[in-house]
């Protein structure tokens, strides 16, 4: 059973920065292959950011491209998500979840567990 947690976020203003971090304890060995980062803005839909393989590779979704840096710390079984230059459009509640199918050209699918979740406020 893999137990993801969300930690790290905050408020800030526009152009600040903030690093979400995912604790995934026991996803690599799940058969999970990959984490994604997620987020909902309210009354909108949940869509993905960024995600990772365990093998390494990445996959960036283009509201992410730029200002967002995925990476993970396998010792620690944590999946972080570097945010700089902030915008308000940015303001949600980020998730993190696990998947069993990465490829290069749509990232990590067929998700099978999620967190609950980081709110992220970005004042402009």
């Amino acid at each position: 059973q893999v137990r993801l947690v969300e930690s790290g976020g905050g408020s800030v203003q526009a152009g600040g920065s903030l690093r979400l971090s995912c604790e995934a304890s026991g996803w690599m060995d799940s058969g999970s292959v990959c984490l994604g980062w997620f987020r909902q803005a309210p009354g909108k839909e949940r869509l993905e950011v960024a995600s990772i393989s365990t093998g390494g590779p990445i996959h960036y979704t283009d509201s992410a491209k730029g200002r967002f840096t995925i990476s993970q710390d396998n010792a620690k079984n944590t999946v972080y998500l570097q945010m700089n230059s902030l915008k308000p459009e940015d303001t949600a509640m980020y998730f993190c979840a696990t998947g069993t199918i990465f490829t290069i050209w749509r990232g990590c699918t067929n998700y099978n567990g999620w967190g609950q979740g980081t709110q992220v406020t970005v004042s402009s």
